[in-house]
């Protein structure tokens, strides 16, 4: 049960991170040849910015690759953790792209590097670049969020916003075009430096959700409220309690305490975890790995 899902799971990532790669790999060309040609940092940057993704769709694949083995005499409960290093990389890598463009877009500002920037040209070649930027990374963000949402996949949802910072920045490009336009000269640095600040904070939101995995925080509520429902629709099991529930990866580790009524048989209460456990097998979507510890119900007998 365990390794289906991670397979058809790890399926449909790679296929969606495939077709980022793709298209990541198109738009870097156009977008740093029209951006040279044009005088447009914001668009020669957002060209580097679509490179960067590569290796972010890189770090998805290993990630979810190695993070979907099975546990190992050195490994016991799995390498899911691996997929979520791969998460912060992608974060950091968010971090240092959105860091460096607010650098760049800040000298040429203060006419620090104001020599070696080559006069902006207004054409239609940057608003057809930016715009085709805009709508395949936005498709690229809902597909990949759809995948990643479905498969619980951290890694995958960081790369989809990934999608997501490049299409804002070709926003900004866009911003900063027209207010050249209008006859504002810094428009299209300022859509720069907005475009780092927008990355950073995602960057910074997706590292935070890493950490909290690291420091063992519970899955979201939803998912314990799942656990709860199948919990108290086994007839079976009287009382519960010392429920835990922690992230590796993207399966769901569970520890909990179910009373059974002490007049059955070892064989009989095993028989009742046994049905617990294959209940969250298949109703729960992710890969789960459960631990049930049996009790007597003790107020049975006072009864």
């Amino acid at each position: 049960m365990r390794d289906d899902k991670f397979a058809n799971d790890n399926k449909r990532i790679r296929e969606v991170t495939y077709l980022g790669i793709v298209v990541n790999v198109l738009l870097a060309v156009v977008k740093l040849a029209v951006g040279m040609s044009a005088g447009s940092m914001a668009l020669f940057a957002d060209g580097v910015h679509s490179f960067s993704d590569l290796a972010t769709d890189v770090a998805v694949l290993l990630g979810v690759r190695f993070g979907a083995k099975g546990p190992d005499q050195k490994h016991p409960y799995g390498h899911g953790r691996i997929e979520t290093f791969s998460s912060v990389f992608v974060a950091l890598a968010l971090i240092v792209v959105g860091g460096g463009m607010i650098y760049k877009a800040s000298r040429c500002i203060a006419g620090i590097d104001a020599g070696m920037e080559k006069e902006f040209v207004l054409g239609p070649g940057v608003i057809f670049v930016a715009v085709i930027s805009v709508l395949s990374k936005e498709v690229l963000y809902w597909l990949t969020k759809t995948v990643a949402v479905k498969s619980h996949s951290t890694a995958l949802y960081a790369n989809a916003w990934h999608h997501r910072s490049d299409a804002l920045s070709s926003v900004a490009v866009l911003v900063g075009f027209i207010s050249i336009k209008f006859g504002y000269a810094y428009g299209d640095q300022l859509g720069a430096v907005a475009v780092g600040l927008m990355i950073i904070l995602v960057g910074a939101k997706i590292m935070g959700k890493c950490f909290e995995e690291f420091s063992e925080g519970a899955v979201d509520g939803g998912t314990i409220e799942q656990i709860t429902r199948i919990i108290e629709s086994n007839e079976n099991i009287l009382k519960w309690h010392k429920l835990r529930t922690r992230n590796v990866g993207r399966e769901v580790f569970i520890d909990m305490h179910i009373l059974v009524d002490p007049g059955l048989n070892i064989v009989e209460a095993h028989d009742i975890a046994e049905q617990l456990e294959d209940a969250m097998h298949k109703q729960i979507v992710r890969p789960v790995n459960i631990t049930v510890h049996i009790e007597p119900e003790m107020n049975v007998l006072n009864k």
